[in-house]
């Protein structure tokens, strides 16, 4: 069965400034991250079973990024929430 997928706010600021910094990298480098993002969750529509890393949320890297997404599923009403897409390298405890 295919999960909808919910975006917290925060994370679409997340993605957006990733956007902005691989523009500014090589043009059209943003075009490309956001598209791999958008396979990922996809992808996570139709088998969003993965790794549960901490409590109930789930992760799962992107292919050709070092970002990973981080999200919890409401098995009730079908529904996956994206609570993060964190770059791999970045401080967790460090917030904006």
């Amino acid at each position: 069965m295919k999960y909808k997928i919910q975006i917290e706010p925060e994370v679409k600021i997340d993605i957006q400034d990733a956007i902005t910094w691989y523009n500014s990298q090589q043009k059209g480098l943003g075009r490309k991250f956001y598209s791999e993002v958008k396979t990922t969750f996809k992808h996570l529509m139709t088998n969003p079973y993965f790794e549960i890393r901490y409590d109930n949320v789930r992760c799962f890297p992107l292919k050709k990024y070092p970002y990973i997404v981080y999200f919890t599923i409401n098995d009730i009403d079908k529904i996956l929430i994206i609570r993060s897409v964190f770059h791999t390298s970045r401080n967790p405890n460090i917030t904006k």
